[in-house]
């Protein structure tokens, strides 16, 4: 991989000490499955987190998807609908005869702007985009909807907008499409696994798959045997994710939903969250003391 493409991140900030593991997490805000995917993906963040670090890598597929055919948006209603019936994780196609997405371009851009004040910037910004997308149903590539969404998450929102229109965010864009290209990356969402060994290829997972998958390829990647980390009281988990799926909890917890909503039955009874229905399932936001 080009050296000179690591060099756009100018004030990312090295978030914490080398893992053994890194991932490369190819993503694309518009993707149902790349939102499908993201309670396993927490699972494997809480449980074994000390092992890895994630890199995410806009793939830019769907940014070139030529959205203006309404034929293409009945296409891409009816994959969210599947999806969200099939995941738990709500999204709703009625976005695409209401309020379509018209530009994935200044989507991907907007992401990579908000990258720049720090990775875990990065990483708050896109699950924002994805809550207000797949369950507000707002257009994500409108000005005011993404200033909000900056906004929302106390990024410095001069700096994001300059950084929109600066040359930093669209050659980081450009340098995922790269990555993407050099990687053969075909399908959303795609994980690749990288040890410290340089010589040693990644294993690349393409699509989802159930969450033992995952752990079984750290396992094979580590020279030792993961220790397992417990989650967290789900108080905490709450208050630092801010905004779950009852599906999100189900899957770190390993509970089943009607478990999910008698617990969080009493969180709400405490005023410590919020339920939110959506169209499939329940959300929980948690509620600033």
């Amino acid at each position: 991989m080009s050296s000179n493409c690591h060099s756009s991140s100018k004030h990312l900030k090295n978030s914490n000490e080398k893992k053994p593991i890194e991932i490369y997490r190819f993503i694309d805000p518009l993707c149902p499955e790349c939102w499908a995917i993201e309670p396993i993906l927490k699972k494997l963040q809480i449980e074994y987190g000390r092992y890895f670090s994630v890199k995410h890598v806009l793939s830019g597929r769907l940014a070139n998807l030529n959205l203006s055919k309404k034929k293409n948006y009945e296409h891409i209603a009816e994959l969210w609908e599947k999806t969200a019936s099939r995941s738990g994780m709500s999204c709703d196609g009625n976005l695409w005869f209401e309020n379509p997405v018209a530009s994935p371009y200044i989507v991907s851009i907007a992401l990579k702007a908000a990258e720049l004040q720090g990775r875990r910037a990065g990483i708050r910004f896109f699950r924002k985009l994805q809550e207000v997308l797949f369950l507000d149903k707002q257009n994500i590539s409108n000005f005011v909807v993404l200033k909000e969404c900056a906004q929302s998450l106390g990024l410095d929102v001069e700096e994001f907008i300059s950084d929109i229109h600066s040359d930093s965010a669209a050659k980081a864009f450009q340098c995922d499409l790269k990555i993407t290209s050099e990687m053969d990356v075909q399908e959303i969402p795609t994980l690749v696994f990288f040890n410290e060994n340089v010589e040693d290829e990644g294993i690349k997972i393409t699509g989802s798959y159930p969450y033992e998958v995952y752990v079984q390829i750290l396992e094979e990647m580590l020279s030792e045997k993961p220790v397992l980390s417990p989650p967290p009281p789900l108080e905490t988990f709450i208050k630092f994710y801010k905004f779950v799926a009852s599906k999100e909890i189900a899957v770190v917890y390993n509970m089943s939903i009607s478990q999910v909503e008698r617990e969080m039955k009493k969180l709400l009874l405490k005023q410590i969250v919020e339920q939110i229905p959506a169209k499939y399932g329940t959300f929980w936001r948690y509620i600033n003391q």
